[in-house]
């Protein structure tokens, strides 16, 4: 389906973010207690936390992950890139399809 790709960077998107706000609320945190707090499976937060890392925006320490000088703002276009998203999306629903 030509979806399928979408709707799963949309969920890897939608978890890393859940991990960067709880980061960023509450660090710094673990692994345990960031998929405890969150529902997410500690593979897949362990995860997430690596991809945040990569892209500058967390830090790990040994209390946990703690939110780099970066995240708020990042998190805010986040939001900002996620309109965008929506209004495209609604624009390919009034293509129409029936």
């Amino acid at each position: 389906m030509l979806t399928r790709r979408v709707l799963h960077e949309l969920e890897l998107l939608k978890r890393h973010i859940i991990v960067l706000k709880k980061v960023i609320d509450v660090g710094p945190i673990g692994i345990m207690k960031l998929s405890l707090e969150t529902g997410i499976p500690e593979h897949l937060v362990r995860y997430s936390l690596r991809v945040l890392e990569q892209e500058g925006l967390i830090t790990p320490s040994t209390q946990g992950a703690v939110a780099a000088k970066s995240a708020e703002e990042a998190y805010l276009q986040f939001k900002s890139e996620l309109e965008k998203i929506g209004e495209m999306t609604e624009e390919i629903k009034r293509i129409g399809f029936g």
